[in-house]
């Protein structure tokens, strides 16, 4: 602690936050690294139910994957996924899929899930839904969003103004990468390939109860070869 505080006075803002991302890459690249090791077990798997950018929601019987402790693979989603094409029949994500700068590595994990989804595999994402706080301000805060800030996720205290919570919800202190909506992910999963593609409503049995408010849930295909 004391050599970060040493280090910290002496270097520009700058450069203790380049000095700080790059900590935090190789960190990313050791585990990542690590998540390659750990899935050459599921390289003869067929029909694997994969949960990409899990966090502490591990699911039974499914694949958990993220660069948190306690899951099944740690893997970088901006890189390659390191299975076999066709092995997998669902792929499952909640709140990750924003964390993607968007369309370089979005685009590229959505390849990526393509390749290793078999034919009449399901692609199931879900994200922040944007329109509803855009639309929100465009009301005046009647839609209900800025009330739920408050009651339901608790922004930060700095949050006063609408524009404020906006500018979170956009951010979330840098972690938000892309802002999605329905047509916008339509678009890119039917440039992908994808087909089928729908809007479906918060299942329970799937889903994290405490993101069923405000989550845009969208489901995909991979078509038949």
């Amino acid at each position: 602690m004391k050599l970060k505080s040493y280090l910290k006075e002496r270097m520009s803002v700058g450069l203790w936050r380049a000095a700080r991302d790059l900590r935090r890459e190789l960190m990313i690249q050791k585990l990542h690294r690590k998540g390659r090791r750990s899935a050459r077990k599921y390289a003869d798997a067929k029909s694997l139910k994969l949960n990409i950018g899990c966090g502490e929601n591990l699911k039974p019987g499914w694949v958990n994957v993220d660069l948190v402790k306690g899951v099944d693979l740690t893997l970088d989603m901006r890189e390659a996924i390191p299975l076999s094409d066709g092995s997998a029949k669902t792929i499952y994500s909640e709140h990750f899929f924003e964390h993607l700068d968007y369309p370089t590595d979005a685009m590229r994990f959505l390849r990526e899930c393509f390749r290793i989804l078999e034919p009449h595999g399901i692609f199931s994402v879900g994200v922040p839904d944007t329109r509803w706080p855009l639309r929100d301000y465009g009301d005046n805060g009647d839609g209900g969003y800025f009330g739920a800030t408050e009651t339901h996720w608790r922004h930060p205290d700095w949050c006063k103004t609408k524009i404020e919570h906006i500018n979170y919800h956009f951010r979330q202190d840098g972690e938000h990468r892309f802002a999605w909506d329905f047509e916008t992910m339509e678009q890119a999963l039917r440039n992908t390939g994808f087909v089928e593609i729908r809007q479906r409503p918060y299942r329970p049995e799937i889903d994290t109860e405490t993101r069923a408010l405000g989550t845009l849930y969208v489901d995909a295909l991979r078509p038949p070869l």
